[in-house]
């Protein structure tokens, strides 16, 4: 079974526009929606804005300037979560003591220079950071800016929703990127699940920016191949809003269960509601 290669995920020129939509949203809140819980855990909106400020800051001191402060003192995975949480949390409670208009201020100063930064590597280079949810040990540039375009589109799709404005992050041509660099986590997802070679696994996720990906297992692993004619032995079928939550841990994969559609093996679709394609 011929296995393709990585097609990259064009991201870069939607940062200019993600952030754009991010500042006009948070100039227009009140003091009570900045106080609003969000699908982030304990996080409100102000906590998740800040949040995003840290991702600007952090990326420009570490990756830009060579100042890293502090190293992880696991470099597994499990490491670097644990390690990666422990400077989120740190942050985020700092980041209280700043007002709503110094935390806009920042950001607008802030992306501008991280998107400028971005533009600067080159896609095919060795990045600094491995896509560890998706299984590598090491990605090149144009991953890890996907990456990094869904962690800003996530956090600002965290504060629409809490806020009741969701609807401009899920355009085509916004969430079509977004949703395709999740989904470049399903073979590490299915690692470890067993099935005969030959087996196919399709998920779809519904509307015009969503589409098919499918799964199939050859006897190097699972890979991503294109949808094929035939019926594939298990089909995972989800609504966008249900899909981003899924995948970056605001919904439970009981809870995206209950509301999904399956057809085929219900055994060979657990490991696509258990996939988390963010780190932490």
């Amino acid at each position: 079974m011929l296995v393709l290669p990585p097609v990259p995920i064009v991201t870069l020129p939607l940062f200019p526009e993600l952030d754009r939509l991010l500042l006009e949203l948070l100039r227009s809140l009140t003091p009570a929606d900045w106080q609003r819980p969000t699908l982030a855990r304990q996080w409100t909106v102000k906590d998740v804005a800040a949040h995003l400020l840290d991702g600007n800051l952090r990326t420009l001191s570490m990756l830009r300037d060579g100042h890293f402060g502090e190293a992880p003192d696991d470099p597994s995975y499990a490491g670097l979560v644990a390690y990666l949480n422990r400077l989120n949390a740190d942050w985020v409670r700092a980041a209280r003591r700043l007002s709503p208009a110094v935390l806009v201020e920042l950001l607008a100063q802030s992306g501008a220079e991280y998107t400028a930064y971005l533009n600067t590597l080159d896609p095919w280079g060795a990045a600094a950071f491995a896509v560890g949810w998706a299984g590598e040990s090491e990605s090149r540039n144009w991953f890890h800016i996907a990456r990094d375009y869904t962690e800003k589109w996530h956090h600002q799709q965290q504060i629409r929703t809490a806020v009741g404005q969701p609807a401009p992050l899920m355009e085509p041509a916004l969430f079509g990127p977004f949703i395709e660099t999740m989904m470049r986590g399903l073979p590490h997802a299915y690692r470890d699940v067993a099935a005969p070679v030959g087996t196919r696994v399709r998920v779809v996720v519904n509307g015009n920016a969503g589409g098919p990906w499918e799964l199939a297992r050859t006897a190097g692993g699972w890979h991503l191949q294109p949808p094929g004619a035939a019926t594939p032995a298990a089909t995972l079928t989800l609504a966008p809003a249900d899909a981003w939550q899924l995948f970056t841990k605001g919904l439970s994969a009981a809870g995206a269960r209950e509301r999904a559609q399956v057809a085929g093996d219900e055994n060979l679709v657990l490991a696509a509601l258990r996939m988390v394609a963010v780190m932490g």
